[in-house]
């Protein structure tokens, strides 16, 4: 009998976390029996389904912090951990990070916590980071491991005083795919692709800012929605760039508007480690974004541009010399897809996860589930 594995998180939107748990969800489901607990319908309960994983829907496992519910999300998950008997609990996001440890502590079943972003991390409310930071202190001492993306997250949380002998980075690694891009191609405008929704995290505004000083033809992608993209389309039109933008809206498509596209951009304000510019390095798209987060471990000199987040003009510098140069272009883009080959497959971010999962267990005091992957 396969051991069981439980994935917990509160949101079930297309978005960075729930990709990351559907490729690992998908990766383990070969040697393991994976379920999925959510608060909601959505993206990740259909990809979860589709593989074949169980999946239970809790209703009070909301993201907004809410004592009643946050509660009776408590009892809930204590109750179906009890059930579900788990050799490993792998919890994902702030909240449902603080509930699932302490409901897997109750039912004395292992867990690990993998922190994509951090209450205490730049764009977090001063509320959540005045009461989320010691929650995250006193939780870092209910779960085995905690898994952080990115080198820069692991360096912030032991600033914060998480303890660093639990904290062990694994760099998003996701599937591979057959659409490549041709960025050295010169040919017709040159089509610089941004996929991130219309939020004030995402700073659409410097790219269109940028677009707007551009003196050869371009043509930008926005793939995405969201609260900000009125005011995107009425920026657009004061900057006289609107001809040349194409708000498409949501898609599920990405990975052939990336292999269409020369450029992948994202100027975001603040990031963790986001999966998108590894979907743009594994298209052999060159990156230019902004040197926020752990970006940077990512995106170098040998396969694209980081930019001071909310520099319109270094990024707008930066951007024209991508559109003037194919070769350019190019280059960066051969290296972007190398780096994605070595560091940032599926394949390597699974090894390094199960080796964090046999650590967890096998440091529990329950018996090491039969089944278990050697």
């Amino acid at each position: 009998m396969k051991p069981r594995i439980l994935y917990v998180i509160t949101r079930a939107e297309m978005g960075g976390g729930q990709t990351h748990v559907a490729d690992l969800m998908d990766g383990f489901r070969h040697f393991m029996d994976v379920h999925l607990v959510t608060g909601e319908r959505g993206y990740l309960t259909e990809a979860a389904e589709a593989m074949g994983a169980g999946v239970h829907v809790i209703p009070s496992l909301v993201h907004p912090m809410n004592p009643i519910k946050d509660t009776a999300a408590t009892m809930a998950l204590a109750s179906r951990f009890g059930r579900l008997r788990p050799a490993l609990v792998h919890a994902h996001t702030s909240k449902a990070g603080l509930l699932a440890r302490m409901a897997a502590a109750v039912r004395g079943t292992p867990s690990v916590f993998t922190a994509h972003t951090w209450c205490f991390a730049e764009g977090t409310s001063k509320l959540w980071h005045a009461i989320g930071t010691p929650l995250e202190r006193a939780a870092s001492r209910l779960c085995r491991k905690i898994i952080t993306v990115s080198e820069a997250n692991r360096a912030l949380a032991i600033e914060q005083g998480i303890p660093a002998g639990k904290i062990q980075t694994v760099h998003n690694g996701i599937a591979d795919s057959p659409e490549r891009a041709v960025p050295e191609s010169d040919s017709g405008p040159i089509r610089i692709l941004m996929a991130a929704r219309f939020v004030r995290q995402k700073d659409h505004a410097t790219l269109l800012k940028a677009a707007a000083t551009l003196n050869r033809p371009v043509e930008v992608l926005l793939a995405g929605d969201g609260p900000l993209r009125g005011s995107m389309e009425r920026l657009a039109a004061e900057l006289g760039v609107g001809a040349s933008l194409r708000f498409l809206g949501d898609r599920r498509d990405v990975n052939r508007l990336l292999a269409s596209a020369h450029i992948f951009a994202l100027p975001s304000r603040w990031e963790g480690f986001p999966i998108s510019i590894l979907e743009a390095m594994r298209a052999g798209l060159p990156v230019i974004a902004s040197d926020v987060g752990g970006v940077r471990e990512a995106v170098t000199a040998s396969t694209g541009f980081v930019v001071k987040p909310g520099d319109d003009g270094d990024f707008a510098e930066k951007l024209g010399a991508l559109v003037q140069s194919p070769e350019l272009r190019g280059r960066l883009g051969r290296a972007a897809r190398i780096s994605y080959e070595r560091n940032f497959t599926r394949k390597t971010m699974i090894e390094r996860t199960l080796a964090v999962y046999r650590e967890s267990v096998a440091a529990s005091r329950n018996p090491v589930p039969e089944g278990w992957p050697s």
